[in-house]
């Protein structure tokens, strides 16, 4: 989260917003020592002027004047509690200033003050009380020097213009507060959409090792059994095998290169990409499921599968890929069927399907994440996919996709 760089030259208000959680900036800023200091000397000085006016007038008794010059002093200094009872410093020192003409200054400041750390309903209470007091002052202890209305009118503009310079700057500190929070906002936004967009990738990654590589494995594991328990075979079978297990190997360590360089990034590498799967090189997986020793029947009824979308053709393959090896998987000595139909905007539909299987077969642990990532894929791609079992016991999987008119 963005911080200010030198939070001691904020206000204590704005610094404790600033760095939540730490409890050394409830005190005093340097910031704010410079203001109470000066703020503590502006209205020391203007006390002194006021008493040394009333001592030049000459008619004020000496005890009046002490007790004039102990109490300015007290106003003054109870400045340095402002921050903390802001109300009741101002309400208090208004009507101290009645009587106390050398209490005027430290009223002013303490009226500013009540408007930047208050909201406007108190301020305005207390800014009222003052202005409606603001005549009895220089009529209890009139200034010789200057006439009655004059004396008014001036107290009156100053007073308004204190609580009015003091909202300012409060409703300055208000924006910066608001700004700095949605800022914040937004950088919590920005980072919990990265952390979102990085899942998502993970989950595509996952998706697309477990489509590509689940088939080649399969594969590999077939023809591993297959040579486990039939160590008799002819040598031509066995060498067929091995030559499949070799094929499959050399597929499956492209496919994670493939996915590798993506996670890389282009650049990289210099190795080119590989062609993606497309509509065309669905008769190769056919080919490839059927070297394996699967029953696969075929009826395409596509006239020019090259014009496919890459897309869609891509998402074709990826479902008759998940689906051959769900069907080796868990209907192994079945027929599967695959049917493909369709052309452009009548769209692309692909059922493959497999009757119940006839022999035993051991259980996946985690079955059934591929389709659920064919069914994401599908609707990626603009699509639905559907599957379930059979009446007779078997299972199907039928997805139709979108082929834009040309």
């Amino acid at each position: 989260m963005t911080r200010t760089e030198y939070p001691w030259l904020l206000p204590s208000a704005m610094a404790e917003a600033e760095l939540p959680g730490d409890r050394a900036r409830a005190r005093r800023t340097v910031r704010d020592w410079v203001v109470d200091i000066t703020a503590f000397l502006i209205a020391a000085g203007i006390a002194l002027i006021a008493l040394a006016a009333i001592e030049n007038e000459g008619s004020t008794p000496d005890a009046v004047l002490v007790v004039d010059s102990v109490i300015g002093a007290a106003a003054c200094c109870a400045l340095w509690v402002r921050r903390r009872w802001p109300v009741g410093l101002a309400a208090a020192l208004t009507a101290l200033s009645i009587v106390e003409p050398v209490a005027g200054g430290a009223m002013m400041v303490a009226l500013f003050s009540l408007a930047v750390h208050r909201p406007f309903k108190p301020a305005a209470i207390v800014g009222a009380g003052a202005l409606i007091v603001a005549p009895l002052q220089p009529w209890l202890r009139p200034d010789p020097d200057t006439g009655y209305l004059t004396s008014v009118i001036f107290g009156f503009l100053l007073i308004l213009l204190v609580l009015s310079w003091g909202m300012v700057v409060r409703s300055r500190r208000q924006l910066v507060l608001t700004l700095r929070e949605r800022a914040r906002r937004a950088e919590a936004e920005a980072d919990l959409r990265a952390e979102q967009a990085q899942r998502l990738a993970r989950e595509a990654i996952a998706r697309e090792m477990h489509d590509v590589l689940a088939h080649r494995l399969t594969l590999l594991s077939v023809h591993a059994g297959a040579l486990e328990f039939r160590p008799d075979a002819p040598t031509a079978e066995i060498a067929r095998a091995a030559g499949v297990i070799r094929d499959s190997s050399h597929e499956a360590l492209q496919d994670l290169r493939e996915i590798i360089g993506v996670l890389r990034g282009p650049g990289d590498t210099g190795e080119g990409e590989r062609p993606q799967p497309t509509l065309t090189t669905l008769d190769a997986l056919i080919d490839e499921s059927r070297q394996a020793g699967m029953k696969v029947t075929v009826d395409q009824r596509v006239a020019a599968p090259g014009d496919a979308p890459a897309a869609t053709g891509r998402t074709v393959y990826r479902i008759a890929q998940e689906c051959l090896t769900n069907a080796r998987k868990h209907a192994p000595g079945t027929e599967v069927t695959v049917t493909v139909t369709g052309g452009p905007g009548d769209g692309l539909t692909i059922e493959v399907a497999n009757p119940a299987p006839t022999e035993p077969y051991e259980r996946v642990p985690g079955s059934g994440q591929g389709l659920i990532g064919l069914t994401e894929r599908a609707t990626l791609a603009g699509g639905r996919l559907e599957h379930g079992p059979t009446p007779d016991g078997g299972f199907a999987v039928r997805a139709r996709l979108p082929w834009p008119a040309a």
